[in-house]
């Protein structure tokens, strides 16, 4: 499979060649999967920041699920980046800020409590503190 991200930064030219060739070969798989890895990268990082945003807005609450809940975020994330190696540390951070906001407005939904106390997540909060019951 092509590296998609590489060749999107390479130049808007030479993506569109790109495009143009795989659609040419049948290969519209290998176009769209480059997509749909991105959005379930996402997907699962708004799961982990909602959990870590819960975790913080509700301590009397925290449970093995919501470790659990966090453990496996983590471990979907890694995967992705394992497997595709354009879904690195940059693709996340460039993804952060509206995961974040996505995370807290699912917490605030589903908690009814104000997320406002919550101004960020940074990197070791979401990917490397080891959460555990007090």
């Amino acid at each position: 499979m092509k590296n998609w991200e590489d060749i999107a930064t390479t130049s808007e030219h030479h993506a569109v060649v790109e495009i143009k060739k795989s659609f040419q070969n049948g290969d519209y798989q290998d176009v769209a999967m480059s997509r749909s890895e991105k959005k379930a990268l996402e997907s699962q990082l708004v799961r982990l920041m909602h959990h870590i945003v819960k975790w913080k807005i509700q301590p009397e609450k925290q449970s093995r699920s919501w470790i659990l809940t966090i453990k496996d975020a983590r471990r979907e994330i890694k995967s992705w980046k394992k497997y595709s190696p354009s879904l690195n540390d940059d693709f996340v951070k460039s993804i952060w800020a509206d995961a974040f906001s996505e995370a807290l407005d699912n917490a605030e939904t589903e908690t009814g409590i104000p997320t406002k106390d919550v101004l960020e997540l940074t990197w070791e909060e979401v990917f490397e503190i080891e959460y555990v019951l007090n």
